[in-house]
């Protein structure tokens, strides 16, 4: 192929490119809406989940803080395993 069919086959697919920009950059706007809709719901749905869990652990309190308490009592009193070197 020789140059001045490339430099005509750049003009022409140039040409193309500007009369579709306009669509391209109309679908670009609506997917960049679209993503910050669904992250804006992701974030809030993480947030939900964060304040359950949280409400969760707070509600559950009396349950495993004491056993908590008692395996770090433990722990501490058990004597320390040896290494073992090979």
């Amino acid at each position: 192929m020789n140059t001045f069919l490339k430099i005509l086959l750049v003009v022409a697919l140039t040409i193309v490119a500007l009369k579709f920009s306009p669509i391209l950059l109309c679908g670009a706007l609506v997917g960049l809406l679209i993503a910050t809709v669904l992250g804006a719901v992701g974030l809030s749905l993480l947030a939900v989940l964060l304040a359950v869990l949280v409400g969760l652990a707070i509600a559950l309190s009396p349950i495993w803080v004491p056993v908590l308490v008692v395996i770090g009592i433990v722990s501490l009193c058990r004597s320390p395993k040896q290494a073992v070197t090979a």
